[in-house]
């Protein structure tokens, strides 16, 4: 994907925290603002969960989106300045980043179809752990995990929970998932695969009565799911835009160097 010839029409989005609400009056007031479908560019203000909200919403229009950081976490922002925003917007590198496609069928045989930036995580709903097969393909590759849960993560995605179980950072570049158990009790030493992003990865619930499991797609959640079909959505480019020197590669690559 291409960035557009000429960026000058810029449409604002902002959480509702005052930092980004004032960033935004400010913001408006110097550059003007319009409706995100007339924009060139959407420049999002908050934090890692706007940027995530702000993705899902135009994640099939093509807008190229630029973050700047005005809330908590901000691997996924540029550093705010009010200074000199359309030429940062100008010299900004992009990364093409593609979605998960979760599907699933619940207890009352409903299908859901879901989407992930990050990740696809399955959870256990109660006190008792969930008992899981694992499918890669169609191919069974693990006819029994307990845990707590499984997580499917892309390269964008691997920083975030993935990293926090125990799961491997994966260049954004790559053509890969990361498959990460979530506290594995059976197979113990089991610490989860590296799969090509073309794999359809499907997980079966042993026990969804006695043992129900929750599925979720970055922040949408389906209950007691017996079974979750997941695999990359080639078909939908999202553009992220990253000041020089400190695109989504540079911010993966230093995130394995810190302590």
């Amino acid at each position: 994907m291409m960035l557009p010839a000429e960026i000058e029409r810029i449409a604002f989005v902002a959480s509702p925290t005052p930092e980004a609400s004032q960033a935004l009056d400010t913001l408006v007031r110097r550059y003007g603002s319009v409706a995100p479908e007339d924009a060139d560019v959407i420049v999002a203000l908050g934090g890692d969960g706007l940027m995530l909200k702000t993705l899902h919403n135009f994640m099939s229009t093509g807008k190229p989106i630029y973050g700047m950081h005005r809330g908590t976490v901000g691997f996924l922002m540029n550093d705010y300045r009010e200074d000199g925003l359309k030429e940062r917007l100008h010299s900004a590198e992009a990364t093409v980043i593609h979605p998960l496609v979760m599907r699933t069928l619940d207890a009352d045989g409903n299908g859901h179809e879901h989407r992930a930036i990050n990740e696809v995580s399955i959870f256990r709903q109660t006190y008792q752990a969930a008992r899981l097969t694992v499918m890669i393909d169609g191919k069974t590759r693990m006819r029994e995990l307990t845990a707590d849960g499984i997580i499917v993560a892309t390269p964008a995605g691997s920083t975030a929970y993935n990293l926090s179980t125990g799961g491997p950072i994966i260049p954004i570049g790559s053509p890969l998932l990361a498959m990460t158990p979530i506290s594995p009790f059976r197979p113990r030493r089991w610490r989860g695969a590296l799969l090509p992003d073309t794999a359809v990865v499907t997980v079966g619930v042993m026990e969804p009565i006695k043992r129900p499991v929750a599925a979720v797609a970055d922040h949408d959640e389906v209950r007691s799911v017996h079974h979750v079909d997941i695999r990359m959505d080639h078909s939908i480019a999202m553009l992220m835009l990253f000041d020089p020197g400190h695109n989504l590669d540079e911010r993966i690559l230093r995130e394995q160097f810190s302590h």
